[in-house]
């Protein structure tokens, strides 16, 4: 494509004036009831179906509002091979829209192993999956890591490395003290180092990180820590962190994070207000309605009202 993901990223921010990230985990009790009528739940031929088409129609009403949509790869995987063709069609459909696409895998390896895992799922164009971008699990160290950074560069992709994690579980390793500085403080000092040789025109590597709303603190000294890498921020919304606690994941021009938000835009229609004012009859006009919401609540609350 020969433009660099992060450029890319920004350009597709910028013009839609939206940080927002839709991420795209179709559950099968959650989804309208429209998709259980013709399907039958003990087929996963059948349930790969309905989250295609689930999928599709919620990437008709995001498209024109926010820059990506990451989906969760275990969703479809557990539904066997018919599920890998449909997050393969899901994944065609959001380029063909013109989104950007972060697949939300959390693969990590090394050696041959690493090179594989990054070169099925990373370019557009160069990779039989398609994506933009990958999440990657750095815990078995550097040399997981650098064979995803070299075909991201290659191939102007990104890498979404899992710095602090937005569960409560996570500061069961992550927040171990070693060197006087927690174990995250550590990834996130190599994630910046690797973002630093990659960076595009907007001033951001293709190695980004994974670093959770959950934690507003621990996101502003991050922010400082890697200055060179985008932010991808779960915990929004749905796991309880609102858009005044993400405003540090920002820099001061409004970029250099993406917020992601999964059930409680996808799902809007089982919830208050959205269920009340349309009901699943009318979910994707829930989902529209929820994106546009979020969307205007981190314009209010963080530098991105200033895209």
């Amino acid at each position: 494509m020969g433009t660099h993901f992060t450029d890319r990223l920004t350009v597709a921010i910028c013009a839609k004036k939206s940080p927002l990230l839709v991420g795209l985990d179709p559950r099968w009790e959650q989804l309208p009831g429209v998709f259980h009528k013709t399907a039958n739940p003990d087929s996963p031929a059948d349930r790969a179906d309905a989250y295609r088409k689930f999928c599709r129609e919620v990437i008709d009403v995001v498209a024109p509002l926010v820059p990506a949509v990451k989906p969760q790869a275990a969703f479809f995987e557990r539904l066997g091979h018919e599920g890998m063709a449909a997050l393969a069609d899901v994944i065609q459909y959001a380029a063909e829209k013109e989104l950007l696409v972060i697949v939300d895998g959390k693969r990590g390896d090394i050696g041959s192993t690493a090179v594989a895992y990054a070169e099925a799922y990373l370019g557009r164009e160069q990779s039989v999956w398609g994506a933009d971008a990958l999440t990657v699990n750095p815990y078995l160290g550097e040399d997981s890591l650098t064979p995803f950074v070299q075909v991201a560069q290659a191939r102007d992709a990104a890498i979404f490395v899992l710095v602090k994690t937005s569960n409560p579980g996570g500061k069961t390793f992550q927040d171990l003290t070693t060197q006087d500085r927690p174990l995250y403080a550590h990834v996130a000092t190599l994630v910046d180092a690797l973002a630093s040789k990659s960076r595009g025109h907007c001033g951001y590597g293709c190695v980004g990180a994974v670093v959770g709303a959950t934690y507003p603190e621990e996101l502003v000294d991050l922010r400082d820590t890697m200055p060179n890498s985008w932010f991808l921020v779960p915990g929004f919304g749905a796991q309880g962190a609102d858009a005044s606690d993400v405003a540090g994941a920002f820099d001061e021009r409004g970029l250099g994070a993406i917020i992601n938000s999964s059930r409680g835009i996808i799902f809007a229609h089982a919830r208050e207000p959205y269920a009340e004012k349309f009901g699943e009859t009318q979910w994707q006009q829930a989902v529209e309605s929820a994106t546009l919401e979020t969307i205007q609540q981190l314009c209010d609350a963080t530098p991105a009202g200033r895209l």
